[in-house]
């Protein structure tokens, strides 16, 4: 029962946020609900304790990031920088390669240790920009940005600086480039089997006459009367952040060593900051902060009638994407607490096969919690000596549980709750019932890649 009373709130959840509900609404009626049917006692405690904790948390570490995004993705949007780059890439590569740009833009970016939440902000300009002009309907952006931002560069590419390549490292004292060649064959089939879904889905789109669309919401507002900037100098920001990420990533803590304490004169006590924790949240915002500025710098002609407006647009949807994932993140906490997700995870060890074992456990427990480094958090946190044992009885490199830990923390995270998934679908003015369906193919495709990365391994002892 209790089982059942944990995967009934996820289904409520998933059902509500598909229906277009509002997730900061439903994530804690879902989660208080099945609170409610454990221990109604525990309601009130779960919701200020957990619940309330665990989202003001998430907001206090990245509302920053989320704001420092839109703002960006706004002024590129403004400047014309988006058109200028776009029609670059149409008379480069033609409009029938639309998607693949966009693809290729997000990889590069979340490659560069660009914030997946930020990559969705930067790039939606570019993408609607772009799609408008190839006649490619709107409501496969969503899934576009999702196989560029949210697959092979987020947890598959060997040395990518995402949070779901490093988890795994801190369990099995690996490093980021774990089973590089299991890595790029995971790259290979994701991108592979994506683009080819893409393309289908395009071309299936075009037989019926069906073209970007009209009276869409969240539509890019670049005058149309303005003159378009270089392209070179449109492209310099988006390089810029992702140069500037690298760099500050590395000199934050020279300049601030292990930790930091804070003592002014009107505080009471020091404020003591894990420099390590912060620095990677620190390096994205200084980056963006660099990225804002050279728009400023650059378009600001073509920005300032429009500046006050624009950064009340982009604070508001800012506000609503940071809520909508906060919720998620507070959902996430309240049912891994309860003892039916507990029951479940004990479940999932009676697995025999290693390697199977821990995809299943990592991919269903992100998906639970809506959550690919929360998913993989907790089931490592919980079973990584487990699995260790195992994989040195099986002669199962460690290499090689990193790789498919973080592979498959990637798979059903994006679930229809996923707070990625609300904020793109936010950004981009669709609801799940227009786009999630593309999403969840791509979702389909990281899945299955977790498991052709095993069979290859028993196949050929690659790493």
């Amino acid at each position: 029962m209790s089982v059942i009373i944990a995967l009934a709130a996820l289904a409520l959840l998933m059902v509500a946020a598909y229906r277009g509900y509002s997730v900061i609404l439903f994530a804690p009626i879902a989660a208080l609900g099945a609170v409610l049917l454990t221990d109604p006692s525990a309601v009130a405690p779960a919701f200020t304790g957990v619940f309330m904790e665990k989202m003001v948390g998430f907001i206090k570490l990245y509302f920053p990031v989320f704001l420092l995004g839109a703002v960006f993705g706004k002024l590129i949007e403004l400047s014309g920088f988006s058109r200028s780059i776009v029609a670059a890439a149409i008379r480069l590569l033609g409009t029938r390669q639309a998607m693949l740009v966009i693809v290729l833009v997000c990889a590069v970016l979340t490659y560069g240790g660009v914030s997946l939440f930020v990559v969705v902000f930067a790039v939606y300009p570019f993408a609607a920009e772009m799609f408008r002009q190839s006649n490619i309907p709107k409501r496969l952006i969503p899934a576009t940005i999702a196989l560029g931002a949210f697959s092979f560069t987020m947890d598959a590419l060997p040395g990518t600086p995402q949070i779901q390549n490093i988890i795994p490292s801190t369990f099995f004292n690996t490093t980021a480039w774990a089973a590089p060649w299991l890595g790029v064959i995971g790259t290979i089939f994701v991108f592979s089997l994506g683009m080819l879904f893409l393309q289908r889905q395009r071309n299936k789109a075009q037989r019926v006459g069906e073209g970007y669309g009209t009276e869409l919401r969240n539509e890019p507002e670049t005058a149309e009367d303005i003159k378009l900037p270089n392209p070179w100098i449109a492209v310099s920001p988006l390089l810029a952040v992702g140069v500037m990420n690298l760099l500050f990533t590395q000199w934050i803590p020279q300049w601030y060593g292990k930790t930091h304490s804070l003592a002014l004169p009107g505080m009471a006590t020091p404020v003591t900051s894990d420099i390590a924790k912060l620095t990677a949240i620190w390096a994205v915002q200084a980056a963006l902060l660099v990225g804002i500025i050279m728009v400023l710098l650059f378009g600001f002609r073509a920005i300032r009638s429009k500046l006050a407006e624009g950064s009340k647009s982009a604070v508001g949807g800012a506000l609503l994407a940071a809520m909508n994932t906060a919720s998620e993140y507070g959902f996430g906490a309240v049912i891994a607490s309860l003892p039916g997700f507990l029951v479940l995870a004990d479940w999932l060890k009676n697995i025999p096969n290693p390697l199977v074992n821990e995809a299943v456990t990592v991919t269903l427990l992100a998906g639970i919690t809506g959550s690919a480094s929360g998913g993989m958090s907790i089931a490592l946190a919980a079973m990584s000596e487990s699995f260790i044992s195992a994989a040195h009885a099986a002669n199962i490199p460690l290499e090689v549980l990193h790789r498919v830990a973080a592979m498959a923390s990637g798979g059903m995270d994006t679930l229809p709750h996923n707070g990625a998934v609300i904020t793109l679908l936010a950004v981009t003015g669709l609801t799940h019932r227009e786009a999630y369906k593309d999403i969840f193919c791509i979702t389909l495709i990281k899945t299955l890649a977790v498991f052709f990365v095993i069979a290859v391994f028993y196949a050929t002892g690659i790493v």
